[in-house]
């Protein structure tokens, strides 16, 4: 297929990294990217590239891969509580300066003979090409110009965040609360170049109003920070902040909106990156994803024989794992919003065990594998046992299974429930169905529970209704006093064991 004018709006990391890899494959097609920014002048702090999406951008670019890479600063990843530590060496984690990586991206767009055009506000009635890429961000304009044909849902979260920053580089990535007379605050941060550091810091709705940040949101206008905020948050993160004062870049207190569309193209005009679809930052980055779908509508374009089969290839590939990132997402931000609730409840390597498996896609197993050292501790804070106790390797998932349980009148010699419990009188079962752990149903089902000494929870078999189920657990745990049982398939073992060490339930059924 031939491609003679390519137009892409917007600068940021997945226009310009899409536009150069069409130019790259369309050398004799026109390729112009509008941004309405001004190039030397952005908002953010440092962008995040984990290994797997380093691979894809290899893959696909080398050359510009190499500069991210040597521009980029390295760092391993840790998490505080107090004065506890539980740190994960990962020499594969980088982090990039935002305005280093567009002028990185600015350059090799360039380099390759893309137009560049900045300081320009434009929409797709503007644009006569004959592809045209709409990477124009969260608040796409395209998208909402053309809403009856992308069909976008936009669902905005509980908790708020603010992004800042600060002028030194933290040891590692790190994920550390702080209270205050106020509430609980959770910081993610990471080191991004050898004097800088992102902050990322969230916290509950009752928190940020007691704080008085409410007002101060009110008072902010768009373009400006929220000073007060980061006066008193650099108080609170005083030990992590190690003296070093919070730097703001149009930081306020926002609430993140995950968007769907029922589709990404419609014509000649497609959807790439926030524009298309968003997943919270606790699983990666808005520009991994970006440029991410930069490669693969690239290589459909160049597989198709008309646009039309390019850009419906393009969306058939990317979407299921975009689905899938964005369901992954969603149990992620549920996890940190409720992060208060169970920060004092486990050691901080049983918690960081908790963090890894929270979403159902890491095993304890797999963790192990990469962090012997946190999960030995973490199972032996689980299994009240010194570490020299633990068994690592092929027998972990059965002496984990096997752990024996004393919860007031009942003694059980192993995790997995005896079929006999329930029918026991004293056992209520409870059928989630399809029931997410949050949200007006889940609180119903919580406070219509009788009294009971055991609380069995059952429903389907299939991954999200395991997940939810292990989920609702957890708060059915901390809401009444009683044993915990939920019902897992046998070829959910994994998730039964993630669920036991990070003490979302009491026992597991092994049942299909």
């Amino acid at each position: 297929m031939k491609l003679n004018t390519i137009a892409v709006l917007g600068g940021g990391p997945g226009g310009l990294y899409a536009a150069r890899l069409l130019k790259l494959s369309h050398p004799d097609a026109r390729v112009s990217v509008y941004e309405q920014g001004v190039p030397d002048k952005t908002f953010g702090f440092g962008v995040g590239l984990a290994s797997r999406t380093q691979r894809n951008l290899r893959s696909a670019d080398s050359e510009s891969l190499a500069a991210i890479v040597a521009a980029a600063h390295s760092h391993d990843m840790s998490m505080w509580v107090g004065d506890q530590q539980a740190r994960l060496s990962h020499g594969d984690l980088l982090a990039i300066g935002r305005a280093e990586l567009l002028s990185l991206l600015q350059q090799f767009a360039e380099r390759s003979g893309v137009s560049l055009h900045f300081d320009a506000r434009r929409s797709v009635t503007d644009l006569d090409a004959d592809l045209i890429i709409a990477a124009d961000g969260v608040n796409s304009a395209t998208r909402t110009e053309l809403a009856d044909d992308f069909k976008p849902q936009l669902e905005e979260g509980k908790g708020l965040y603010l992004w800042c920053g600060t002028e030194f580089a933290l040891p590692s990535a790190v994920f550390v609360p702080a209270t205050t007379d106020h509430g609980t605050f959770v910081a993610h941060a990471y080191p991004y170049a050898a004097d800088r550091s992102t902050f990322l810091i969230e916290t509950d709705e009752s928190t940020w109003a007691r704080a008085g940040f409410d007002d101060t949101t009110r008072r902010t206008p768009t373009s400006g920070s929220d000073q007060a905020s980061l006066d008193y948050l650099q108080e609170a993160f005083a030990d992590a902040l190690q003296g070093h004062r919070l730097i703001g870049n149009r930081t306020r207190w926002l609430r993140f909106r995950t968007v769907h569309c029922d589709t990404w193209h419609t014509r000649n005009i497609v959807l790439l990156g926030d524009a298309a679809h968003t997943a919270h930052y606790s699983i990666g980055s808005g520009t991994k994803l970006a440029m991410e779908d930069a490669i693969a509508l690239d290589r459909a374009v160049q597989a198709a024989g008309t646009l039309g089969e390019a850009l419906d290839a393009y969306e058939q590939e990317r979407r299921p794992a975009v689905d899938h990132l964005q369901s992954t997402a969603a149990r992620s931000m549920l996890w940190w919003d409720s992060f208060p609730e169970r920060m004092s409840a486990m050691p901080v390597d049983q918690l960081m065990i908790a963090y890894m498996t929270r979403a159902g896609k890491v095993s304890v197993e797999r963790f192990a594998e990469s962090a012997s050292h946190v999960v030995r501790r973490g199972v032996a804070a689980y299994a009240d046992v010194t570490e020299d106790d633990v068994p690592m390797g092929d027998g972990l998932v059965e002496w984990i299974l096997s752990r024996p349980l004393n919860y007031g009148q009942y003694r059980f010699g192993g995790r997995i429930a005896p079929s006999g419990l329930r029918t026991d009188v004293a056992t209520h079962t409870v059928d989630v169905g399809t029931v997410a752990a949050w949200g007006a149903s889940a609180d119903r089902l919580l406070h219509g529970l009788p009294e009971a000494q055991v609380y069995w929870l059952t429903g389907p078999s299939d991954h999200d209704a395991v997940l939810n189920r292990l989920e609702l657990a957890e708060r059915v745990r901390r809401h009444v006093a009683g044993v915990t049982v939920v019902d897992v398939p046998p070829e959910r073992r994994s998730d039964a064991v993630a669920a036991l060490v990070s003490e979302r339930t009491h026992l597991v059924a092994l049942t299909s």
